[in-house]
């Protein structure tokens, strides 16, 4: 019996699954994709995913008998033939795993012909190449994966190698009914890979999805590898969960690492576009060049720099990434308050993190002997940094200037009055009232971030419409027509944020709105940042994150009702609350 003609049908289906994948990728982009995988995904979630994913390429499994026919596939698809591969270690272990056989016998390679968009976009097919030669036995695998198309994905690549945004992406996804389903880094192009299995069979036909980002995300990747089926493979072996738990383990290691980097102004003094010599960077920031050269391969590795090949061994080059570049105490939306803080302070009473849990009290408070708002009061530069961090996750901000009630408010016939309570140094203010020039504002705050306050709001060309007033809860201003508590009620146990939400009720006329703005916990349990903070807010402040259950329930208290809520970036949401309806006795007995 000859093996020609099957080999030939073989070829020609792969050759026809190429061509429709081809196709695809000229006609679709992100904006339009996300919502055929993600049924109901739209809103402020689906611009955040549209906003921080290009979609790169669609991606398939194909099993020619040879390079040349591989080759000849490709050309005949009108794809460059002559296109550079490399191994697939992903998809090589993925398919070992499934078929239980040695990866060694898999010569898995991974290419990506390039197919433009229709206005020209920088797009792709990933194609896995599994060399099926004829009586090879690997026919059964073939056949098996074509029917299957577990290898079959949309391809969506973040722009910017934020690990916060990424988890934050990553956890609108589940929000959405995406399932982890593995992972895995490729050290021949230093890239992270995160798969997702969609809700149900979706319209475009793909059930996977994967992103791509550029650089070792080790930390994100055991997160996403530990809610994945695949972590709970019973073939997954003990060495690989050991390797795991070790590199939770050393997530110590990289907070103060990032810390180290920006207490010694390491970005500061390097530079995206070009490296630097060790030696160089050690004269300049007066450091040991050989322990420098340490923690810059480090840093490397968690892609807060790259390492530049140098022709001369003991020379080592490095240059800042996009990433540690946020570092930098100049950069736009820095994060360097936050390395500080987290790398300081809240570092050390994370240490203690075991007498939190036992007694439910702080550990910061038994380690500094007050709580931390009484600590950073007393120290101005302490209290000027944290206020500076709050101001490092702006970037949560940037939807709700177009939230529905503050636009509303801006184009009601008389100007509005925006409040914000606890107002930290007016980033958030200052962002609506550049927005919206016909509102108003009043910041209330403690008296040295008021001025602070000051300060920024003038520079931003808006303070002129703020009033700006020092005091505390028991002071919010009444009369105004939209009220805003940003990250505030985290802060605080139940009785005090109860008292808090009643103080802004009585300030509050009939017709006023209040935001929320806090992370949620998730109520089934999904990755969130919520849970991370809810663990920050009990160690270190005596506070808690909650669901919006919650939150309706202590609105409620306050005399307040949950209207709404919606999500914003990095985790967070805004909730929409009014003052609850007073029942009509005259309606009742009627």
């Amino acid at each position: 019996m000859t093996t020609t003609l099957p080999d030939e049908t073989m070829l020609l289906d792969d050759t026809a699954r190429l061509r429709a994948a081809a196709e695809f990728v000229r006609e679709h982009d992100s904006a339009a994709l996300l919502p055929l995988l993600l049924p109901g995904l739209g809103g402020p979630d689906l611009r955040a995913l549209a906003g921080h994913c290009r979609f790169a390429h669609a991606g398939l499994l194909l099993f020619p008998p040879d390079a040349e026919g591989l080759r000849t596939q490709l050309a005949d698809c009108g794809l460059a033939a002559d296109t550079p591969s490399h191994p697939s270690v992903v998809v090589r272990e993925r398919l070992a795993r499934r078929h239980r056989r040695d990866p060694a016998e898999l010569d898995v390679r991974i290419l990506r012909p390039q197919v433009p968009g229709t206005a020209g976009e920088r797009r792709a097919v990933e194609v896995f190449a599994l060399t099926v030669p004829p009586h090879s036995g690997l026919e059964r695998i073939a056949a098996y994966e074509r029917t299957r198309r577990h290898e079959a994905h949309l391809a969506f690549e973040i722009e910017h190698s934020d690990p916060l945004a990424l988890r934050g992406l990553c956890a609108i996804l589940v929000r959405h009914g995406a399932r982890p389903d593995g992972g895995g880094y490729n050290p021949h192009e230093d890239g992270t890979v995160l798969y997702f299995t969609t809700p149900a069979d979706p319209v475009c036909g793909y059930r996977r999805l994967e992103l791509y980002v550029r650089g070792d995300h080790r930390a994100a990747l055991a997160a996403h590898l530990d809610h994945s089926d695949e972590h709970h493979d019973p073939h997954r072996t003990a060495g690989q969960t050991a390797e795991t738990l070790l590199r939770l383990l050393t997530g110590a290691w990289t907070t103060q690492a990032l810390a180290a980097f920006a207490r010694l102004c390491l970005p500061d003094a390097m530079d995206t576009r070009a490296a630097h010599r060790t030696e160089d960077l050690a004269r300049m920031t007066g450091t040991h060049p050989r322990s420098l050269a340490t923690l810059l391969r480090y840093l490397a590795m968690l892609g807060a720099v790259a390492q530049d090949p140098d022709p001369d061994p003991d020379q080592d080059g490095f240059r800042l990434t996009e990433l540690g570049a946020l570092l930098r105490a100049d950069a736009p939306g820095s994060m360097r308050p936050l390395a500080l803080m987290y790398g300081g302070p809240f570092y050390r009473s994370f240490g203690d993190l075991d007498h939190a849990v036992r007694t439910g009290q702080p550990a910061f408070d038994r380690l500094f002997g007050e709580n931390h708002f009484d600590h950073f009061a007393r120290d101005p530069e302490l209290a000027a940094l944290f206020d500076r961090s709050m101001a490092a996750s702006s970037r949560m901000f940037e939807p709700l200037p177009g939230h529905p009630v503050i636009t509303a408010a801006a184009q009601a016939p008389a100007p509005a009055t925006v409040v914000d309570v606890a107002g930290g140094n007016g980033e958030l203010l200052g962002r609506i009232l550049t927005e919206h020039p016909r509102l108003r504002g009043v910041l209330l705050e403690r008296p040295h971030a008021v001025e602070a306050a000051r300060r920024l709001l003038d520079a931003a060309g808006c303070g002129a419409r703020c009033d700006f007033r020092a005091g505390d809860f028991a002071d919010v201003p009444d009369g105004g027509d939209v009220y805003v508590l940003s990250r505030v009620l985290h802060d605080w146990d139940d009785d005090r944020c109860r008292e808090i939400l009643r103080h802004c009720a009585r300030a509050m006329p009939a017709h006023a709105d209040l935001l929320v703005v806090e992370r949620l916990l998730p109520a089934d349990g999904s990755p969130s940042l919520a849970t991370a903070w809810d663990l920050h807010m009990l160690c270190n402040v005596g506070g808690r994150e909650r669901s919006a259950d919650h939150y309706a329930r202590l609105l409620a208290d306050a005399g307040l009702q949950l209207i709404g809520h919606s999500p914003l970036p990095l985790d967070a949401h805004v909730l929409h609350a009014r003052r609850a309806a007073v029942p009509d006795p005259t309606a009742r007995r009627n």
